[in-house]
């Protein structure tokens, strides 16, 4: 194993918790809950950025930015939205710092309080909506398609690096709509990009669905997510998309005139995904030697190691690389050149794997000779000796294939891991292994509950595409209408 990581068969929990910190990735900071993410990690969520940027434009959204801060008032407006939010909001209460007295460095200014406590954005929808009360009048300022990179701030007492920090990044999607058709459709299109996001660019097998009403975003009318499953067996919610109604509207008093005249409240629509996307890359695809990351979100797709002794020798293989690099540039790929004389080769290898470098290319002085390089595939730990001609394209060529490679083996192990089961017996003994219970569920709240009390495992999701089906609840036996899938999740 590289660099001494735990296995994940033997203790799931601290593989994941040592690759974060030995592949780079991220660290605990200072202040409880909260992680520093270091440049490498950092590169990767750019990527994700970027890509889904891309897509939200594509979409017709555009970028704004919105105060950090919330007036305590703001979160009142919204009562069911208030209430899902309460114990994790953080409070400003005071604007001012002076001098102890007694000398013990600085202490809060009791005279500098403020008139109204702000709260650290949790999610932005009544910040967002009281601003859309002056920008909407006209059905001819609808829709209105925002969206906004942030950080937001939730005080989670119990927290992981990247899964569940007491302050992340994201994007929050809020969008405004003349009808509920086009919010509904605006929803279910956001979901759209998510999966094709996780799937295309993550390699990452999503399942989409709706969520229960106990699961369901505080002050939305329904909330639509994709799930995936860690190598551990257990789901990751991986996005939401929310249907807002017209709650916000009403609570912040958003109308416009419609084409008759007529005042109507808008209907909304919020969306999001955050950091803890890291968390579903890591977790989905690397092993015990380290990440293995799908080529379209890898800082470096290819890594060109040379091996050779003294300037001459490096001088030469240089010779022939440079063109290399100048034509997989040209192609978009990200190549490095690791000519650095101050590390072994052999230590080179392991570092590149434990990056979850997709790709590694040897080459030395016999190789040269030979016209040949030696290509190493991070996903699959494949090696194979490649003519040199040619080898720009025949690289471009293997980075599609280990996308699909790594989604192919995330899609396998998800369907190998997912189960029927009818009965409660079944049920209790399959959760201990893992992965997805698709089960009966007889559609009350308390059922979902009790289920949850005894096992720990909760309904992911209602899938989209599931099909109607007469059964009976697993743990009630009362009739029901179709399966819904359970799993223990993060």
């Amino acid at each position: 194993m590289s660099k001494g990581l735990p296995k994940r068969s033997e203790n799931y929990s601290e593989w994941y918790n040592e690759l974060v910190k030995k592949a780079d990735l991220a660290e605990n900071s200072a202040v409880r809950g909260c992680m520093v993410i270091k440049p490498y990690g950092f590169s990767i969520w750019e990527k994700m950025q970027r890509a889904l940027d891309d897509m939200f434009k594509e979409t017709g959204h555009s970028n704004a930015y919105f105060p950090l801060f919330i007036p305590k008032s703001f979160l009142s407006k919204e009562a069911s939205h208030v209430e899902g939010f309460a114990k994790e909001c953080a409070v400003v209460t005071h604007y001012r710092l002076i001098n102890d007295p007694n000398g013990n460095g600085v202490i809060v200014d009791p005279d500098a309080k403020l008139e109204e406590e702000l709260i650290v954005r949790p999610t932005s929808e009544t910040v967002i909506w009281n601003t859309y009360k002056s920008w909407i009048q006209s059905y001819r300022d609808l829709p209105l398609l925002i969206n906004q990179w942030a950080n937001v701030v939730r005080w989670e007492m119990r927290t992981r690096i990247f899964l569940r920090t007491a302050e992340f990044l994201w994007q929050e999607g809020h969008t405004a709509h003349a009808t509920k058709v086009e919010a509904e459709e605006e929803t279910a299109r956001m979901l759209d990009v998510y999966a094709t996001f996780a799937e295309e660019w993550m390699a990452l097998p999503v399942v989409k669905g709706q969520k229960t009403a106990n699961e369901r975003f505080a002050g939305a009318e329904d909330t639509l997510c994709i799930e995936a499953m860690m190598q551990d067996g257990k789901a990751l919610q991986a996005g939401t998309s929310h249907f807002l109604g017209q709650n916000f509207a009403k609570a912040f008093d958003v109308k416009f005139q419609d084409k008759s005249g007529a005042l109507e409240y808008v209907w909304g629509t919020s969306w999001g995904v955050s950091t803890r996307l890291m968390g579903a890359l890591i977790m989905a695809h690397s092993d015990d030697l380290g990440l293995v990351l799908p080529p379209k979100l890898a800082p470096i797709q290819v890594v060109i190691v040379p091996i050779f002794k003294g300037d001459e020798q490096l001088e030469q293989i240089s010779e022939k690389i440079n063109p290399i690099l100048k034509e997989l540039k040209s192609k978009g790929i990200s190549v490095k050149f690791d000519k650095d004389d101050q590390a072994r080769p052999g230590w080179k290898f392991a570092e590149y794997e434990l990056k979850g470098v997709p790709v590694r290319v040897a080459v030395g002085m016999r190789d040269l000779e030979s016209g040949t390089v030696e290509v190493a595939r991070r996903d699959n730990l494949s090696k194979e000796i490649v003519s040199i001609e040619g080898i720009a394209q025949y690289l471009e060529n293997l980075l599609n294939d280990i996308q699909e490679n790594i989604y192919k083996k995330a899609l396998d192990f998800r369907t190998e891991n997912t189960f029927e089961v009818n009965t409660w017996d079944e049920f209790t003994a399959k959760i201990e292994e893992g992965g997805f219970l698709m089960a009966h569920w007889d559609g009350t709240s308390e059922t979902e509950e009790k289920i949850k009390e005894l096992t720990k495992a909760t309904i992911r999701c209602i899938p989209l595409n599931s099909k109607s089906e007469a059964g009976v609840c697993v743990l009630t036996g009362k009739p029901s209408e179709g399966r819904v899938i359970f799993a223990r999740a993060y």
